[in-house]
């Protein structure tokens, strides 16, 4: 920092600490002012004036005070016109100082942090400032030192700050004046109806400021489109995937008129490329592995053969019994329209499908995801496979390299490993599964290990290369080049969210860094009649979630105006299919570590757990996180034999603020895998037990014993 901005932090500094020291507030007091304007009116609004100013400026509290004592002693016009200007110029003068002394540094550090409110002034410039400036909920002192580390000019904050805080300067002053005018500190002086009046006003503003923003925010998005006076349906869904389905059927449920819009097949990415054929792999994939095992069972099974297009057959089966639960059929019979085709949304009102423009209230956008494919060089001319279309194989590959070290990638890798592929799998990240604690990572790596997967981290891919008819892969490790040869690739680093094509750019719907759909609190994007759930929406891509979300997407489309409701992220399970399952709510260690929360950790090991132990399925361990001292669950991972069924009591837990004494008193078969649960509850009970208390009940029973 330059010796310039060392001075002025340097001052600024010592001017709070005196402000403080000296205890200077109490001279900000209506009596003061009073006797002052009585001897001296031009010079009291003068000092009055520039005090404001230094106040707002330093951003020290009193501001809010000195606002209602202009009112009463300058009266409601002169009063208004004193802090309307001061409160500006200090509003600058702190935007200033900020830009100044931090502007760069902050930038630089937390210019991630920032992204948001960057994007918000980019995008919508003063409007951005005045709305803030109209909620009188956010402190304006905030809102000053905030805007100077945007881009934003002093010149634009001037003016819109002027105009924004105009209307909370007139509420404020108002009081200010009803105030002054009391002329007795008893029930009759002070209950006068313009003094309730006024602190009424002072009550409701903020919900009044809100209304007419929202009001102001809304008539300028719409006004070039036409609202049609008739709708032709309450609501279209745009996605029949799971949250396009739960989101019809809870319309259709409360008698409202739905459109539900499919391109390609009803049940989306879960039932025809996602949970449940990848599901269906794994059971036959776990058969093979048991029945290659089943000496640890006291049991001679001859070699089993895996006939690998009568496995992927399998799984077509499975989905064709599943298909009717989403079929059009089904929902049809539930009330809802379904329609097979594409959706052109052209404005907030109208939906074109296939050729036919639809009008509706509301619409809810559960588009879903695609699998996300990197640009790297070669990689069309090996060919590759995809979440989407690794379904359609009938011939086992014998070398097969897997890109992608999530819960896609590990599921498939395991999967195809265990139906008797040589599997190689690679990642960019340093382990396996880098959202879950290293430890659970390491579980699951030496389990994959043990199987013959070749595991491959921290390399990044670099070219696809066709040598002599063999496909390579050269990656890049630690400086080195390593080569890959394979016979079928499949590449499972991620999904993206399918927003373009059906006319989201038409209408300047933003998306988040992360590509998905940017919604508020409600699921609403930047238009407050069209809604966005599951994968498309974010910030989880599971079927739960897409489910969960649908919940509110719909019932605050079509009741928003009555009552809307947040989406609560607090407590969202998922899990990853692999042997041993990995299954999670809330914290996990390193993400506590990133926020800086404390937490104490509790762990029991699965394989001192009787029914782990006769199931030959004895390993694994769960991990819950705690308030320190307390038993209030922040977070449970559980690695392991049906992890995924075992988080369930936590997720119960969390969600209704039951600690791990509830979870301990309460009965467990025996002998069951859920045992586990209770177990790792009576290791923390035993961490805590009141130690000075049971060395006086050991006095006691000594005492009880004659010694």
């Amino acid at each position: 920092m330059k010796r310039s901005k060392l001075l002025l932090l340097g001052v600024l500094v010592l001017v709070v600490a005196l402000f403080f020291i000296l205890d200077l507030k109490q001279y900000l007091t209506l009596d003061l002012f009073n006797e002052l304007y009585q001897e001296n009116p031009d010079g009291t609004r003068l000092i009055y004036f520039l005090v404001y100013i230094s106040v707002t400026a330093l951003s020290l509290p009193g501001a809010a005070l000195m606002t209602i004592v202009g009112g009463a002693v300058f009266g409601l016009w002169m009063g208004t016109l004193l802090v309307s200007f001061a409160s500006t110029i200090g509003a600058t003068l702190a935007f200033l100082i900020s830009r100044t002394l931090l502007r760069d540094w902050v930038q630089k550090r937390f210019g991630n942090y920032l992204t948001s409110i960057n994007t918000g002034i980019e995008r919508e410039g003063a409007f951005y400032l005045f709305t803030l400036r109209l909620i009188p909920a956010i402190p304006f002192f905030a809102i000053n030192l905030v805007m100077g580390l945007t881009p934003m000019r002093a010149l634009r904050f001037f003016w819109v700050s002027q105009l924004g805080m105009l209307a909370g300067t007139l509420v404020f002053v108002n009081a200010g004046v009803q105030l002054g005018q009391v002329k007795e500190l008893s029930v009759q002086g002070v209950m006068t109806p313009g003094l309730i009046a006024s602190f009424v006003l002072l009550a409701v503003f903020p919900w009044c400021a809100r209304f007419a923003l929202a009001r102001v925010r809304q008539t300028t998005l719409y006004r070039k489109y036409d609202r049609p006076r008739h709708f032709d349906t309450n609501l279209v869904v745009i996605g029949a995937g799971s949250a396009g389905l739960v989101s019809s059927l809870i319309a259709a449920a409360v008698k409202a008129r739905v459109f539900l819009v499919e391109k390609h097949q009803m049940g989306g990415d879960c039932l025809n490329t996602g949970c449940v054929p990848s599901k269906a792999l794994i059971r036959s994939a776990r058969i093979k592995h048991y029945s290659a095992n089943a000496q640890h069972y006291g049991l001679n099974i001859p070699s089993v053969e895996v006939d690998f297009a009568a496995v992927m057959e399998r799984v077509q089966r499975v989905i064709k019994q599943i298909e009717p639960h989403d079929s059009i059929e089904r929902f049809t019979d539930l009330g809802v329209d379904c329609v097979a085709g594409s959706a052109h949304i052209k404005s907030p009102y109208e939906v074109e499908v296939n050729g036919k423009v639809v009008t509706t209230r509301n619409i809810v956008i559960a588009t879903g995801a695609r699998p996300f494919v990197p640009p790297i060089p070669g990689l069309d001319s090996v060919g590759f496979l995809t979440s989407d279309t690794v379904w359609e194989m009938r011939e086992q590959p014998g070398r097969m390299l897997v890109i992608g070290g999530g819960p896609i990638g590990c599921e498939l890798a395991q999967a195809f490993s265990r139906l008797g592929s040589e599997v190689t799998q690679l990642d960019m990240a340093p382990r396996l599964m880098p959202r879950e604690d290293e430890d659970v990572s390491q579980v699951v790596a030496e389990r994959f290990a043990s199987e013959g997967i070749r595991i491959l981290v921290d390399h990044k891919p670099v070219e696809f290369l066709n040598e002599a008819g063999s496909k390579v892969l050269v990656a890049e490790c630690q400086g080195q080049d390593v080569r890959i040869e394979f016979d079928q690739l499949l590449m499972a680093v991620g999904r993206k969210a399918n927003t373009s094509g059906f006319g989201l750019e038409d209408l300047d719907i933003p998306t988040t860094p992360q590509g998905t759909l940017e919604v508020n609190d409600y699921l609403q994007t930047r238009y407050p009649n069209i809604y966005a759930c599951g994968d498309v929406a974010g910030p989880y891509q599971f079927t739960h979630t897409a489910s969960y979300q649908a919940w509110y997407a719909t019932v605050n489309a079509l009741f928003g105006r009555f009552k809307k409701f947040k989406v609560d992220y607090s407590v969202i399970p998922w899990a990853t299919f692999t042997d041993p399952e990995v299954a999670r709510v809330g914290l996990n260690e390193q993400e506590a570590l990133e926020k800086g929360i404390d937490v104490e950790v509790t762990r029991y090991d699965i394989s001192d757990l009787d029914r782990a132990i006769a199931d030959e399925e004895a390993h694994g361990f769960i991990k819950v996180l705690t308030v320190p001292g307390r038993d209030r669950i922040l977070g449970v991972t559980i690695v392991g034999y049906h992890a995924a069924e075992l988080i369930t009591e936590y997720v119960m837990a969390m969600k209704h603020n039951l600690g791990l004494n509830k979870i301990l008193g309460t009965i467990h078969i025996y002998p069951t895998l859920s045992e586990s649960n209770k177990f790792v509850a009576g290791v923390w009970k035993r961490a805590h037990a009141p130690q000075r208390l049971l060395g006086w009940v050991e006095k006691y029973h000594r005492r009880q014993r004659g010694e």
